[in-house]
């Protein structure tokens, strides 16, 4: 989590139009030109991928282009340079979440480290890459994998730690063989096999060794696809049966070795003369042992392989004499003085470098995360805005629907008033008159009066308010259809069955009620339907209706709604509901509407 946010940061920048394919083929140009060891196109890949970078404000850019110009100082011999770009490259890539780049740039400075002397630096990166390789959950990482493991094999054999090395060596073994390239999984195989050959070498178990050099020979073809390690393998294999004193072929087998080595242009020729000349010396063949010491330090000089370089002068002092012998020693210990000085010095500053960029990359992260906390306040202050505000929202909605619901309750009181009346007085009255009339014999003025009696009747049922205390929802419904069913007009009532009707509050219950009757009535009236499906749905504090009928249906843009469906609209609306009405000519008609159980 540290780098979380800075990396949030810097992935923005991904968001712009980067020039992907141009930045991923610098990368592979960059790679060829520094194994071909080609310093000058790989410095004209490195200018480019700075370009790259000011244009298009690519961090993965950066990152490249601090890679390549440390495997630049690197082919120029420079390890502190090459060290503090391969660092800076590791921390953009931390910071971008680029975490199997970031091993990748470990793993060089491991090396860088390991070449110094500097082994519990090199243990240290190689830990942290391992960290961040294991956090990567993909085949991708095996190849890395194996290297940091034959790497801490490595280092913990230079400690004399032989039986942690050899864990390594194993762990890095399993990995290789998980790899799905061939090719790069008997690369990984032989170098693991030869190390841990080296390792009962450094034992002076060469019998062991030998088991182990002899491994990687076998596999097939190996002198002809990869000849370098052919080489290591075969040279190891010469030194452990010359010292185990089976000299018999050991010769033969450096001979072959550096010819091979210098078909490569491999820098390690230089060991495989200090080797021939060990064996001239052995036989008593001082001179030809000489001639190779001087041939190895010559390659030496060429390549800075300053190790090779003091061997060869310390043995040139033994086997020569008078001045030449004090100017070999003179050479050895001037030297062997230098490479330690310089190797504490690239040890120092290493730890100067890191201990910097770190204190580097913590203050721009101290910045930007200041700088976000900057955001996220204003954030936090607009949301806070936002909340209170929907909150008051919510609470006036909760508040006007409320409010509605009780005037509907009043409307409703009011009506049941209304309706007692029509029915109790007026109708009452109408019908006194009625029979009044009757006996005076003026009977067409007693069957009027008798309608407009049943009229006011009926109105007044159409007032009263339904009744759900007495009884239910459900069964006001069955008795609602019971009262228009007939055998060529189906009413079938879907859903009602799924929700408890009692916790609902009865001015909705009543507006859906009025809303099934008035579609009923019209789907039978004015429609000619023969079916009409009714569908109850209560989900998320809202109840959902839908009626639908099989009748003749009408134009809904050239016929007006009745009387009857403007008022259920208006008052399903006003109960912050939605009312919709279609209708096609010739299919039939479909109300959906929904209304909200609470706000």
């Amino acid at each position: 989590m540290r780098f979380f946010f800075v990396s949030l940061l810097i992935t923005i920048e991904l968001f712009s139009q980067v020039d992907y394919s141009k930045r991923d083929k610098l990368s592979r140009e960059g790679i060829s030109h520094y194994r071909k060891k080609d310093t000058i196109k790989l410095q004209k890949v490195t200018n480019a991928l700075w370009d790259l970078y000011v244009n298009e404000k690519d961090s993965i850019a950066l990152a490249k282009y601090y890679q390549f110009k440390a495997e630049g100082f690197q082919l120029k011999h420079s390890p502190d340079s090459s060290y503090y770009y391969h660092h800076e490259s590791k921390n953009i890539s931390v910071l971008t979440g680029d975490f199997e780049e970031a091993a990748k740039r470990l793993i060089s400075i491991a090396f860088l480290q390991s070449e110094a002397k500097d082994f519990v630096g090199s243990e240290v990166s190689s830990i942290e890459g391992l960290n961040y390789l294991e956090s990567i959950k993909s085949s991708s990482v095996y190849i890395d994998l194996s290297i940091i493991y034959n790497n801490l094999g490595i280092i913990s054999d230079e400690f004399n730690q032989y039986e942690d090395a050899l864990r390594y060596f194993n762990k890095a073994l399993e990995i290789n063989s998980k790899i799905s390239s061939v090719w790069t999984k008997e690369r990984g195989y032989m170098w693991i096999q030869n190390n841990i050959g080296r390792l009962y070498q450094r034992k002076n178990e060469h019998k062991k060794a030998i088991e182990y050099f002899k491994k990687g020979l076998n596999v097939e073809d190996v002198r002809q696809k990869r000849p370098s390690i052919y080489a290591s393998l075969l040279e190891n294999l010469a030194a452990s049966s010359f010292l185990s004193g089976d000299k018999k072929n050991v010769l033969s087998n450096y001979m072959e070795v550096l010819k091979i080595r210098d078909s490569l242009n491999d820098r390690l020729i230089c060991n495989t003369y200090v080797n021939i000349a060990d064996y001239y010396k052995d036989q008593g063949r001082l001179r030809l042992a000489k001639a190779n010491l001087k041939e190895a330090l010559k390659n030496a000089n060429e390549v800075h392989y300053n190790r090779t370089k003091i061997e060869s002068l310390r043995k040139l002092a033994e086997l020569t004499s008078g001045k030449k012998s004090k100017r070999y020693l003179k050479e050895y210990l001037k030297l062997n003085d230098s490479l330690l000085h310089k190797e504490r010095s690239l040890k120092h500053q290493f730890a100067k470098i890191r201990y910097e960029t770190d204190k580097k990359q913590q203050e721009i992260i101290r910045q930007k995360q200041q700088k976000l906390v900057g955001w996220l306040a204003a954030v936090i202050a607009f949301l806070g805005l936002g909340f209170t505000i929907t909150i008051f929202v919510f609470r006036r909605r909760k508040l006007i629907y409320q409010t509605k619901l009780h005037e509907v309750l009043a409307r409703e009181q009011e009506r049941k008033q209304i309706a007692k009346a029509l029915h109790d007085e007026v109708a009452g009255d109408l019908r006194l008159l009625h029979k009044k009339l009757e006996k005076s014999s003026l009977n067409e003025e007693a069957n009027k009066l008798n309608a407009i009696k049943d009229n006011v009747r009926n109105l007044s049922h159409q007032l009263s308010s339904v009744p759900f205390e007495k009884v239910g929802f459900k069964d006001q419904l069955i008795n609602l259809i019971s009262d228009y069913f007939e055998p060529k007009f189906r009413i079938i009532i879907r859903g009602i069955e799924n929700h408890d009707w009692s916790t609902v509050n009865d001015a909705v219950k009543r507006l859906l009620y009025l809303c099934i009757r008035e579609s009923v009535q019209n789907s039978k009236k004015h429609a000619q339907a023969t079916e009409v499906i009714v569908t109850f749905l209560v989900h998320k504090k809202n109840v959902f209706l839908n009626i639908t009928d099989n009748g003749i249906g009408f134009d809904t843009k050239v016929r007006k709604k009745g009387i009857g469906l403007y008022n259920l609209r208006e008052r399903v609306e006003e109960l912050q509901g939605t009312f919709i009405l279609e209708s096609t000519v010739g299919v039939g008609t479909k109300t959906d509407i929904q209304i909200p159980l609470d706000v």
